[in-house]
């Protein structure tokens, strides 16, 4: 059976938790690196993570980005929004689609 996870600080993901996802709180990004690898193996099929945290894992998130678990999807975190969940969106829009309908 496949399973959901939420990675980043832990104010942005606590909440989470009272929805049954399990909650990855990581605070460096070795932290993250080693907690996203875990979840790779571990069929996680969705791991929602937040944009602060993205932004430091970025060569992680490329490794995973054509494959087909675990899906890594960004969210906000607690600073709020970076814009880069909206543009990962309009990218994959754009490569389905052929044009940019966003």
């Amino acid at each position: 059976m496949y399973k959901i996870a939420v990675m980043g600080d832990m104010d942005s993901v606590m909440g989470f938790k009272a929805l049954g996802l399990e909650t990855c709180p990581v605070e460096t990004p070795e932290q993250g690196h080693e907690a996203l690898q875990r979840m790779a193996k571990e069929n996680y099929a969705i791991v929602y993570m937040t944009e602060q945290l993205a932004a430091r894992l970025q060569a992680d998130i490329a490794r995973y980005k054509d494959s087909l678990t675990p899906a890594i999807i960004l969210i906000p975190g607690k600073e709020g929004s970076l814009g880069i969940g909206m543009a990962n969106v309009k990218n994959a829009v754009e490569r389905a689609v052929g044009a940019d309908i966003l």
